[in-house]
C-alpha cells in the first residue's frame, strides 16, 4: 500500500492486499452509469432521535480523549526533558490527573457502547437484545488543496476546471460521516468506498502520498488514530459498513419469520465486512481494525446469527412432538456452543482489556442460557404427556433421534427403555430440568454482576421469565414420595438446520461513476503512470495518405508509424496516445470517432496532440543510450530495444494490452477496423 515518506521509527501504515493491483467491479461500476441515482444524503446531524444523540455524545467523548491524550503527550515530553526536580514532581501530579479524566472518558465511552437498548427493535416482543456495533467517528478532511496541486502537477491540466468534481467529492465523504440506519446507509458508505478505488488510482502514486492525514477514532475506546495511507480511510468505512449492519440487525422485529431473516441476513453480511477487511488489510493503527478483534467480531455476528436461527426454528415449531422437542434442544446446544466459542476469543490477551466489560457478561449471559434453554427443550420432550405416548411416537425416529441428543449416554437403563418406560423418562428429564435450573441461576448470576446489564430491563425479564417456568416445570415433575437422588444428565449434543455463512460485501451493488472522470481512463491518466508533456503534431495528407497505424479506444494509440511517411516527418511516434484532435478533446473517443476525424481533415491537414507514456522499458532504453558514446547512440537504441524484446515481451502495445485484461473492466479496448487500400491490417487497427 502507500508508504509515506516517514520517519523509520514510524509505526507502519495500514495497507490493504489489492492497493497494487486494480480492483476487480463490474464494468458497469466502473466507468458508465450516471449520478442520477447517487446518494448524497446522510442523516441530519441536527436531528434529536435517541441514535444521533448517542452518535453526539460518542463523537464529543472522542474530542475530549484525543484533547486529553495530546496534553498527556506534551507532559510526558516534559517529565522526560527536564531535570528540575520540581519541575518533575508538579508534571508528574499533571500526569495523574489526566490519567484519571482519561479512565473517567474510557469508561463513561464503554457505558455509551454497551447502550444496546438504543439499537433494538421497537416491538413489544420480549427477545434477548443483541450486541450492534457504534460507528467510527473522523474529523473533517479537505483535500481541495492536495487535488488541485497533484491535478496541475502530474496531470498538467487546469485545476481550476475540476472544481465541481473536487466539491462533489468532499460533498460525498461529508454526507458519508452521518449514514442514516437503513439501506440507504449502506448504499451511501459503499459508494464512498468505490470512489476511493477512483481516488486511490487517480491521485495516490506507489511511493508518495497527497500529505493528507486521515483521522479515526476507536470504534470502542474512542482513541483517535491518524495516517496518510488511504487504506486506513478505506478500512474504516469498509469497518462501518459491518457495523452499521449489527444496528440493522438489532433493529429487527424478530416476533415474526420474516424481522429473524432479515437479521440473520444483516449478522451474516456484518460477519463478512469485519472478515474481508481482517483478510484484505493489515497494519491497523487502531485496536477495532486489528486482526485479534476482528476476529472476535465475526465469531460474535455467527453466533448473533445461530441465535436468530434458534428463534426462527422455535417460532415454527409449534407441536409438541417428541422429535421436534429434541430438535429444539440442540438448537439451543449450538448456540451455546457458539457463544462460549466467543467468550473464549473475548478471553484472549490482545482482547480481554479492549472488550467492554458488558459485552462479555453478555456473552457469557447467553452461552448459560442457551445451554439451560437446551436441558429444559430436552425436559420438556421426555415429561410431556408421559402417561399417553403413543407407539408412534416410540418409533425408530424418536430411537434415533433420543440416541443423538447426548453428547454421551446417561446412567441408568438403556435409551431404547427409557423411551417406552414413562418413569424412566420422568427421571430423565427431571436430570436434565435440575441441569436448566443451575444454569439459569448462573446466567442470572452473571447478569448481576454487571452494573450495565442490570440496567436493562427486558434482559432481566427474559431471564426472570425463563428460570420460573423451569422451576415451574420441575415443582411439576417433583414428587413427595421420590426418593431417589436426581441422576446427573449428560450435555446435549449440539447440532443445527442452517449454518450460518458469512457473505462478503458486494461493492457491486451501488454502481458510481468515476467523479475524476474528465481525467481520462484509468488505463493510461493515472497516478502511476508517467508521460511527457503534451506535444503538438500537425499532419498533412501525403500521396501514400498520414503514415500511421491506430490501435484501441479510449485513448487511441499510435501502433505504428511508416518509415519516411507524413507521420514519421511531423514527429509521431509509435506508442503516443492521441488526446486531441483539432483542439477536440478525444481521450474518452472511441476508435472509429479518431478515424473519422482524420478521414474529414481538409487539405490544410490536422492537428494532433498526443503524449508519450515512460514506460520502464524506455526509462531503460534512454538511461542506456545516454551512457553511450555519442557516436553509438543508434546502435545503443537497438541493442538495448532487442535485448529488451529478448527478455520480455512488454512492449508499448503489448503493455496496452496487459493493462487492458487487469483493468477489471475500467476501460473496454473495442478496436473497429477500418479498411483502406493498404494490404492487409490486423484486427483493431486501422492505417490512415
Amino acid at each position: 500500500m502507500r508508504m509515506g515518506e516517514e520517519p523509520a521509527t514510524r509505526e507502519p501504515e495500514m495497507s490493504d492486499a489489492g492497493s497494487d493491483e486494480e480492483l476487480e467491479l463490474p464494468a458497469p461500476m466502473m466507468e458508465q452509469g450516471s449520478h442520477d441515482g447517487s446518494l448524497r444524503k446522510g442523516c441530519d446531524p441536527c436531528s434529536q432521535t435517541q441514535r444521533s444523540k448517542l452518535q453526539h455524545r460518542r463523537a464529543r467523548i472522542n474530542q475530549q480523549i484525543n484533547k486529553e491524550m495530546r496534553m498527556r503527550a506534551g507532559a510526558e515530553n516534559l517529565f522526560r526533558a527536564t531535570t528540575n526536580n520540581k519541575v518533575k514532581e508538579t508534571v508528574a501530579l499533571e500526569l495523574s490527573f489526566v490519567n484519571s479524566n482519561l479512565q473517567l472518558l474510557k469508561e463513561e465511552l464503554e457505558e455509551l457502547n454497551s447502550s444496546m437498548e438504543v439499537y433494538q427493535t421497537e416491538s413489544e416482543a420480549i427477545n434477548v437484545p443483541m450486541i450492534p456495533l457504534g460507528l467510527k467517528e473522523t474529523k473533517e478532511v479537505d483535500l481541495t488543496v492536495p487535488l488541485k496541486e497533484y491535478i496541475c502537477e502530474h496531470y498538467r491540466e487546469d485545476s481550476s476546471l475540476f472544481e465541481k468534481e473536487t466539491k462533489e467529492f468532499m460533498e460525498l465523504r461529508q454526507a458519508m460521516r452521518t449514514p442514516s440506519r437503513n439501506e440507504a446507509g449502506l448504499e451511501l458508505l459503499i459508494e464512498y468506498y468505490n470512489q476511493l478505488y477512483y481516488l486511490d488510482q487517480r491521485f495516490f502514486p506507489p511511493h508518495r502520498t497527497l500529505g493528507v492525514h486521515f483521522h479515526w477514532y476507536d470504534s470502542l475506546t474512542g482513541v483517535p488514530s491518524c495516517q496518510r495511507a488511504l487504506a486506513f480511510e478505506k478500512g474504516s468505512v469498509l469497518f462501518n459498513v459491518g457495523a452499521l449492519y449489527t444496528q440493522i440487525g438489532a433493529r429487527q422485529d424478530r416476533s415474526a419469520a420474516a424481522g429473524i431473516d432479515r437479521a440473520i441476513d444483516a449478522f451474516q453480511r456484518a460477519a463478512g465486512a469485519f472478515n474481508f477487511l481482517k483478510e484484505n488489510f493489515s497494519n491497523a493503527p487502531s485496536l477495532d481494525m486489528s486482526s485479534p478483534s476482528l476476529c472476535m467480531l465475526v465469531r460474535l455476528m455467527i453466533a448473533q446469527v445461530q441465535e436468530c436461527v434458534f428463534e426462527r426454528v422455535t417460532l415454527t415449531t409449534q407441536d409438541t412432538h417428541f422429535t421436534s422437542q429434541l430438535q429444539v434442544a440442540q438448537e439451543a446446544a449450538r448456540v451455546s456452543d457458539v457463544y462460549s466459542l466467543v467468550l473464549q476469543t473475548m478471553s484472549q490477551p490482545l482482547v480481554k482489556d479492549y472488550v467492554p466489560f458488558s459485552w462479555a457478561s453478555m456473552v457469557q449471559v447467553k452461552s448459560e442460557h442457551f445451554r439451560a434453554l437446551s436441558h429444559y427443550y430436552a425436559a420438556v420432550a421426555l415429561c410431556d404427556r408421559t402417561q399417553s405416548i403413543d407407539e408412534e411416537e416410540c418409533d425408530e425416529e424418536g430411537e434415533k433421534a433420543l440416541l443423538q441428543l447426548h453428547v454421551s449416554n446417561p446412567a441408568g437403563p438403556p435409551l431404547s427403555q427409557v423411551l417406552r418406560d414413562p418413569e424412566e423418562r420422568r427421571k430423565l428429564g427431571k436430570a436434565h430440568l435440575r441441569r436448566a435450573l443451575i444454569r439459569h441461576e448462573e446466567a442470572m448470576r452473571v447478569h448481576g454482576l454487571c452494573k450495565i446489564l442490570r440496567k436493562m430491563d427486558i434482559l432481566q425479564e427474559v431471564l426472570s421469565f425463563v428460570h420460573k417456568r423451569s422451576l415451574d416445570k420441575y415443582s411439576e415433575m417433583d414428587r413427595e414420595d421420590d426418593f431417589d437422588e436426581t441422576a446427573e444428565a449428560p450435555e446435549i449434543h449440539s447440532q443445527t438446520q442452517q449454518k450460518p455463512d458469512i457473505i462478503p460485501p458486494n461493492f457491486s451493488t451501488v454502481q458510481v461513476t468515476d467523479i475524476f472522470r474528465r481525467l481520462g481512463p484509468l488505463s493510461v491518466f493515472c497516478a502511476r503512470a508517467r508521460w511527457g508533456p503534451v506535444r503538438l503534431v500537425c499532419l498533412q495528407r501525403g500521396e501514400g495518405g498520414l503514415g500511421l497505424t491506430l490501435r484501441g479506444d479510449s485513448p487511441v494509440l499510435v501502433a505504428g508509424v511508416v518509415p519516411g511517411g507524413c507521420a514519421e516527418e511531423a514527429g509521431l511516434r509509435e506508442g503516443d496516445y492521441i488526446v486531441a484532435v483539432d483542439g477536440e478533446n478525444c481521450k474518452w473517443a472511441k476508435h472509429g470517432e479518431v478515424v473519422h476525424n482524420l478521414k474529414s481533415c481538409s487539405d490544410r491537414g490536422v492537428e494532433l496532440s498526443v503524449i508519450t507514456l515512460h514506460t520502464h522499458e524506455t526509462q531503460v532504453v534512454r538511461r542506456s543510450v545516454m551512457l553511450s558514446p555519442s557516436g553509438d547512440k543508434e546502435n545503443a537504441w537497438q541493442r538495448t530495444m532487442g535485448g529488451a524484446k529478448g527478455q520480455s515481451s512488454v512492449s508499448l502495445l503489448n503493455w496496452n494490452r496487459k493493462k487492458n485484461r487487469e483493468g477489471g473492466g475500467v476501460t473496454k479496448r473495442l478496436g473497429s477496423t477500418f479498411s483502406l487500400p493498404f494490404g492487409n491490417l490486423r484486427d483493431s487497427e486501422s492505417m490512415y
